[in-house]
């Protein structure tokens, strides 16, 4: 999809394609009010714009929109719009030894118990055993830091997506 694609897209097509991006309405709405963008470079500054207006819910909301790492059923069933996107940036997740599958699931579990929301890393390049690290390096903190970080990789995970929703065939 080229910029001029998604600045003409209805305004459905349009949410569509940028929930694949970020998974928080409120995002999507801004995007989508802020159409239309004059650039890559444009977009990704309206991204961030409106990433700095998102509230805790909104966050949390775009949250579910990830399986939790490693989390194969979850990528091939509820995120079936994200699949192949989200199976390129857990790549690392994928050539895993079973031990640390195992210790990366229970992290997760740990995670959830402890902060309410899964655990959300921008994967992309980074082993099994790289993730699993900040996992267990992120589960100390405080609550409020922790949305904190979380909402920082998210941000991050917003721009690679919409840098590959740009490289997309129309």
């Amino acid at each position: 999809m080229t910029i001029e694609q998604l600045n003409a897209a209805p305004a459905a097509a349009a949410a569509e394609a940028l929930e694949r991006c970020c998974g928080a309405s409120a995002w999507v709405r801004a995007m989508l009010g802020a159409r239309p963008f004059a650039s890559a470079e444009a977009l990704h500054a309206a991204a961030d714009a409106c990433c700095a207006a998102l509230e805790e819910r909104d966050w949390l909301e775009a949250f579910t929109h990830h399986p939790r790492i490693g989390d194969v059923a979850s990528l091939r069933a509820k995120f079936a719009s994200t699949a192949r996107w989200a199976g390129g940036e857990q790549a690392g997740a994928a050539a895993a030894d079973e031990a640390t599958l195992q210790a990366l699931a229970k992290g997760n579990d740990d995670y959830f118990a402890r902060f309410g929301f899964i655990f959300i890393v921008c994967a992309s390049g980074l082993s099994a055993a790289e993730m699993l690290a900040r996992l267990e390096a992120r589960l100390p903190h405080e609550r409020a830091e922790e949305l904190r970080i979380a909402a920082s990789e998210q941000n991050r995970i917003t721009h690679l997506r919409l840098d590959k929703l740009l490289r997309e065939d129309a």
